[in-house]
């Protein structure tokens, strides 16, 4: 949070005193604070806390189609954790044509996102559809996505978000795909020429769209070179399937691993599903009909482990499951955010 004050100074004393009243005093409370002098352009805001800066890509209809892809919606936590951002933003209930709110709100899921509505409002409208509630739901599902963009890109709501910061997100989450047309131009700073309604022959240039352009630059372009061997914006494997292989005609087929070095090395840098610690080893399920005597498990059934965990796994492994929970529900659970990440397709 910032604050913008006017002192009050008392040259022959050394003091500056500064009244922020009694909304804003929890600032001071936390020790030292950074004051700095204002710029230029705040100068018409009035003394107390800084607003949020205004965000013009909430309301550029043209980015609608990008906000509300499921893609987006998924990497940004899923609509549970809209939800969550929804009863921690707002404590008044969003639908405003009712002539009874109840003061506790519950959150009501309409496509393509929820809203946050008293509990009166939220059985007067439930399983209904209406233009109205998803424009609610819409604005809702817009600002959540902002906000999250800024977070994991480090900033607070006191930024505006350009379009270009919005598509590194959308690449850096492994959704390069849901990039539009009109957000790839933008950009990149493609010049904008509008299109004639009728075109002579020889007028008619073929020319790339903006998203191929924005393809090729990110072919062969890995945030991660040491371990990440696929272009950035695309699955790190890609896991190919075979309906009608030659072994399965077979009375006795002959067993085949599936190995994977490179998702390996993604198991590898994920916390320990223990206790959330770097974890040091892959590894690979044993009991459950898998692993035994110079034989290993699929790498497709590993886990993240530390040193510690992995030992007392392999020491008792019946002992592990009761506490922390059965290797093949484990597994899953990893291969539902490898899958949901982008890093399984």
């Amino acid at each position: 949070m910032r604050l913008l004050l006017r002192p009050e100074i008392a040259r022959q004393m050394g003091i500056v005193l500064l009244k922020p009243g009694n909304d804003l005093m929890g600032v001071f409370a936390q020790g030292r604070v950074l004051v700095e002098e204002a710029p230029a352009n705040m100068a018409h805001l009035p003394s107390g806390r800084i607003p949020d800066a205004r965000q013009p890509l909430a309301e550029d209809h043209l980015l609608r189609p990008f906000f509300t892809d499921e893609r987006v919606i998924r990497a940004a936590g899923g609509l549970a954790a809209l939800e969550h951002w929804l009863l921690l933003r707002t404590d008044i209930c969003q639908y405003p044509h009712a002539s009874y709110h109840h003061h506790e709100l519950v959150t009501m899921r309409h496509p393509p996102g929820a809203l946050a509505v008293c509990w009166h409002c939220d059985n007067e409208l439930r399983q209904q559809t209406t233009e109205q509630l998803a424009e609610l739901a819409r604005e809702n599902v817009i600002a959540w996505v902002i906000d999250t963009v800024l977070a994991s890109l480090g900033y607070n709501r006191e930024r505006e978000l350009s379009v270009a910061e919005l598509c590194w997100w959308a690449v850096s989450a492994g959704i390069a795909g849901a990039i539009t047309e009109e957000m790839a131009q933008r950009a990149l700073r493609l010049p904008s020429e509008p299109e004639p309604t009728v075109y002579r022959e020889s007028d008619i240039v073929p020319a790339l769209p903006a998203t191929s352009i924005l393809e090729n630059r990110l072919d062969g372009y890995s945030a991660e070179p040491d371990w990440q061997e696929q272009p950035l914006g695309q699955p790190l494997v890609d896991v190919a399937v075979e309906p009608e292989a030659p072994a399965t005609f077979f009375a006795r087929p002959k067993r085949i691993r599936w190995t994977n070095p490179a998702f390996i090395k993604w198991v590898k840098i994920q916390p320990c599903v223990c206790c959330g610690k770097p974890s040091d080893d892959p590894h690979h399920l044993i009991g459950w009909g898998q692993g035994g005597t110079a034989t290993k498990a699929h790498d497709i059934f590993t886990l993240p482990l530390c040193r510690r965990h992995h030992d007392q796994l392999h020491h008792d492994r019946i002992k592990f499951e009761q506490e922390f929970g059965l290797q093949p529900v484990l597994i899953i659970q990893l291969l539902d955010r490898a899958f949901a990440l982008g890093v399984l397709a």
